[in-house]
Order: C-alpha cells, then structure tokens, then sequence
C-alpha cells in the first residue's frame, strides 16, 4: 500500500486555500500502541500526564476558528496542549515526506471519498465513536472506507452552487434563476443588453473545474439510469466513455464555451480571489466553480450584496439543476499515535459538545457536519435550507476520484480554453487519465 501511496503522491496536489497544516510530531509512531483505534472503550485518558496533539492540516483560513477551539479545550483538558501548524502550497508533499519517514502527524488532513481508502492504513477507526454518530448521514458516507469503516473528520459541510447576484439579475428584467440551458441563454442575452458580463471564471485554477464538472457528472448518471458513484467507478474501469453521455461530451464543454465567451477577460489568468472579485464588485452577474467558502469574503469586499444560489443548467432539465452539498475535506487521525486516545477524546468533546456545535456555525462560519446544530448567519446557508424543502441535493461526486485526477482533469481543461487541445484530445486524455489516477484500488 505504502508503495502504491507513494507513486501516486508525484501528482497528488490538494487545492490551496481549502486545507491547512500542522508538524512538529514528537509523539507518533508508538508501534504497539493502538489506543483509540477501535471504538470509544479505547477513548479513557489520563487527565493528570502532559500530552501535547500535533496537527498537521491545510486550511488557513479557519486558522483562527481552529486556535479558538485549540483555546477552549484547554479549560477543559488543562493537560492537553495542541499544537497547530498552518501549509498550503506544498502541504501534500510534505504530508507524504512524514508518512515515508514514518513520523506521521497525530492529526493531518486530506481530501474525502476516495482519498478515505488512500490513507486507511494510516487512520484511526472511528466509526464506534461518539463522533462518528454526530455526522449527517450524508457527511458519515463522505468520511467512510469503501468497507463501510469511518476513517475521517469532516473539515465542515459545504455546498457548491452556481452563485448569482440578485440585483444584477432584476435589474436585466430576469426574474427566476435559470435551470435549463436554453434559460441560462435568454438570461445571457438579457444580461448583456443591460452591458452586464454574465460570468466570473477562476479557470487558473485546476480545483474549480471539479466543482462544475461534478454537476454534469450527476445528470449524466441520472440520464444513465445509475447513480454519481456507479458512473465514475464505470469511467474509473474504462467501462464508459464521453461519447456515452451527451451531457458530458458536449453540454458540459458548452457551458465552458459558453462562459469562457461570456465571461471577464483572460480567464486563464484569474485566481480564486480574482474571481470573488469581480463578483463581489458587481462586474458579473454569475460566479462559477465555487461554494459556500466563498461567502465571508462577498461580504467583506460588498456587505449588503445580495447573492442567491442555484445549480448549474446542465440540461434542459429543469429538475437536474440542483445544489450539491457533503463534505470534501477530512481530517484524519494517526492510529498508530502514541496520544491517539487523547486525540479521539477531544474531537469526541468537539462533534458533540454544546461548545463543538456552536463553533461550526458561530466561530468557524461554516455549514455543520453534524447533526443538531445550528446553521451559521449567512445567506447561502439559508438559502441552501430553503431550496432542500423542496428539491434534493446533488450527489458530491468530485468524492468519487481522486484528486489525482481532478488535477489533471483541470489542467487539461485549462489547455482546451486556452487552444492548446482539441475537444477530441481533452476528452481523449480525460478518459485515460480516469483510468490511470482516478482510484486508490
């Protein structure tokens, strides 16, 4: 397994900006310690001994929520000292470099779904844990082992949506978001007669591309009469191709033409935070391949904008334009840590405490992984809550491959919008690239 890890780890790159990292690890690696890794009988600690966490994760920008639970469970294990450390750009690399040298981090984060088999053999059972019980059902599936074991921590919920400004929309006389791709070509002509450019891109990105593709990946299995998870194990095995399904070969690299044409200039050159940009100025009336993250920083940049969430138009099918919601991002414990049962006790006191479930929505301001609690002040949020009244959630199919992958997805993506590949080649070197980086089997 080790030797599989690492071959796949040369092009195993996590998205900067949606993890974040810790090291230092003095106290992993106990060979014949396997406290914690087998349910909550495993779970009693010392409260009296000095023990100190060291999490290696990759999410800066819930540093400071991560430093106020750090600071609130030390009132309540005075003993425990946890020490974080924050990486992004070269946080897998580094990750891999501890595992290889055998001083994996007691806590360290990777991404969910397959990447949950990826690292079993380095993660603490948890699925007899209180924790392990506090999840959505949703949330529980993203952080299981294909045998049905827990193995991770969801980061946060998250929902990926097509984000729209309200305003921009009423104001070119569009009066319900649109489902189908016919609407979203009438909104188009109605946007730009107004002089409002339809769509913010980050396609510098190779992460976003995942985030869009993933909704066409949902109608397509719905059109194949199975399920997200089926058809990427059919792509996965070279079962299927793009010629087998319509929304994919053609309706997904559309909507790419589409908003590439009717987007902000060079789009190969915007980032992330570029995008927010021009979104959150009101330069654009859509922004694409993003999610709930996103919010906090609309509203640093506009306060009082308006923003309103719907799927992408992937058909035209009203009903397949749907939001997706899950969690993406797992945090994982070490099961061969010397502190793993310290370590199991305080993500146990975070999941279900009456502080644990404020702090998803109150400090960290995202949507909570776990049940009974509530949803933070935003609007995205609310509205996701709204809309799943009446209309179900896409599956979070992106959990499905690897980001080995989705990276090489996202470059080829990339060289296709820039012309250096056919439609034909993207396709071509998508399916090959399904086969050789898409499972950890």
């Amino acid at each position: 397994m080790l030797k599989r890890f690492m071959a796949l780890s040369a092009s195993l790159l996590l998205v900067g900006g949606l993890l974040a990292g810790c090291g230092g690890n003095n106290n992993n690696n106990a060979a014949n310690n396997t406290a914690g890794t087998n349910g909550a009988e495993n779970t009693a600690t010392d409260s009296s001994k000095p023990v100190t966490i060291n999490m290696f994760t990759a999410s800066p920008e819930y540093t400071d929520a991560f430093n106020a639970y750090i600071a609130e469970y030390k009132k309540v294990k005075p003993n425990v000292t946890i020490n974080l450390e924050i990486m992004q750009a070269d946080y897998n690399t580094v990750l891999k470099s501890k595992i290889a040298a055998g001083s994996t981090p007691d806590v360290f984060q990777t991404t969910a779904g397959g990447d949950i088999d990826t690292f079993a053999e380095y993660s603490a059972d948890l699925t007899n844990e209180p924790l392990a019980a506090a999840m959505t059902d949703a949330v529980r599936s993203n952080m299981s082992s294909t045998d049905g074991k827990v193995l991770g921590l969801p980061v946060k919920g998250n929902l990926f949506v097509l984000m729209y400004n309200k305003k921009l929309l009423a104001d070119a006389g569009i009066t319900e978001v649109p489902k189908t791709t016919a609407e979203m070509d009438d909104a188009i002509t109605k946007l730009e007669a107004k002089g409002i450019t339809p769509f913010a891109n980050a396609y510098k990105e190779w992460w976003v591309w995942k985030h869009i593709f993933q909704h066409f990946v949902d109608a397509a299995a719905t059109d194949a009469g199975t399920d997200a998870k089926t058809l990427v194990a059919d792509f996965i095995a070279g079962k299927t191709t793009f010629a087998d399904h319509p929304v994919l070969k053609d309706n997904f690299f559309n909507f790419i033409d589409t908003t590439v044409k009717h987007g902000t200039d060079k789009p190969l050159e915007r980032d992330s935070n570029a995008e927010v940009s021009d979104f959150a100025l009101g330069k654009t009336a859509f922004m694409t391949g993003k999610g709930a993250w996103d919010e906090e920083a609309i509203k640093k940049i506009t306060p009082d904008f308006d923003l309103g969430i719907a799927g992408y138009p992937v058909s035209d099918k009203a009903e397949q334009s749907q939001i997706i919601t899950g969690a993406d991002q797992a945090l994982r414990i070490n099961k061969d840590s010397a502190v793993a049962a310290e370590t199991i006790e305080f993500f146990n006191w975070l999941y279900t405490s009456d502080y644990g479930k404020s702090w998803f929505s109150t400090v960290a301001k995202v949507i909570p992984p776990i049940k009974d609690a509530p949803m933070p002040d935003l609007q995205m949020p609310k509205e996701m809550e709204e809309i799943l009244k009446t209309e179900k959630s896409g599956d979070l199919s992106v959990n499905y491959s690897l980001d080995t992958f989705h990276q090489k997805f996202g470059e080829l993506m990339q060289a296709y919008i820039g012309g250096s590949k056919t439609k034909d080649q993207a396709i071509d070197e998508i399916q090959k690239a399904w086969i050789q980086f898409g499972s950890a089997q």
